[in-house]
């Protein structure tokens, strides 16, 4: 189902931010936390820093259909923060980013599996 793809509630993003590990690059943040579950839900934070309510609603279509896209592995919260530079970056861009940051952290399926995040 759809709905259940996001995080949705102050508390799951508080849970994430408080005890979840984080990797950052230029352009985003991401956080990660194991959630237990059979699937993985994102969330999106994008700061009115980055501009009018079109340029963040573009960012956030953006980041939804880059992650609807990236095979990542089941059982986790992530929630991507957008930083500034991030406003100024196409598709193309911004999936490189996104990519870069969810191989560091060990969360793509298929690839870097040496490099896994345990959930502990």
């Amino acid at each position: 189902m759809r709905g259940e793809r996001y995080l949705k509630s102050n508390n799951q993003f508080n849970l994430v931010y408080d005890e979840g590990r984080s990797w950052a690059g230029k352009e985003i943040v991401l956080k990660a936390l194991a959630n237990n579950s059979s699937s993985t839900r994102f969330g999106f934070v994008i700061s009115h820093r980055l501009g009018k309510a079109v340029v963040r609603n573009r960012i956030k279509r953006r980041l939804r259909e880059i992650t609807r896209q990236m095979p990542v592995q089941t059982g986790w919260d992530i929630v991507l923060i957008a930083r500034l530079p991030a406003a100024s970056l196409d598709f193309q861009g911004l999936e490189k980013s996104v990519k870069r940051l969810l191989l560091k952290a060990g969360l793509i399926t298929g690839e870097n599996e040496g490099n896994r995040l345990r959930a502990n």
